[in-house]
């Protein structure tokens, strides 16, 4: 069983840059056909994702943030990391990491962390 934790701080000024991490136990962020999230939940909105980091490294960004976010990831601590800069208000969420692999119609892995809060505020 993946389990996923969210850490970083819960409040960031506007303009900087936010910084998440997430980390990962019960299964390696290398293991073949798995990808790696981060999804965003406004409040009042449903959810936004925001780019994933794949088994082998290769990343792909939502269009409508990716001149603003990064994702990045540490094999030695079993961890991948979420940038993204020029915050705004708009940017405050509860900001998720998720582990997905597709398997067949019928079976998929698809394991959550619980959320962390992030608030963009002066």
């Amino acid at each position: 069983q993946v389990q996923l934790q969210e850490s970083g701080p819960g409040l960031v000024k506007p303009s900087q840059t936010l910084s998440l991490t997430c980390t990962v136990s019960g299964g390696s962020i290398t293991t073949n056909y798995y990808a790696w999230m981060w999804i965003r939940q406004p409040p009042g909105k449903g959810l936004e994702w925001m780019g994933v980091i794949a088994y082998d490294g290769s990343t792909y960004y939502s269009p409508s943030l990716k001149s603003r976010t990064s994702i990045s990831r540490d094999t030695s601590k079993n961890q991948f990391s979420l940038q993204l800069s020029s915050v705004s208000p708009e940017d405050t969420a509860v900001y998720y990491c998720n582990a997905y692999r597709w398997v067949t119609l019928n079976k998929e892995y698809d394991y959550w962390g619980q959320g962390t809060q992030v608030t963009v505020s002066s």
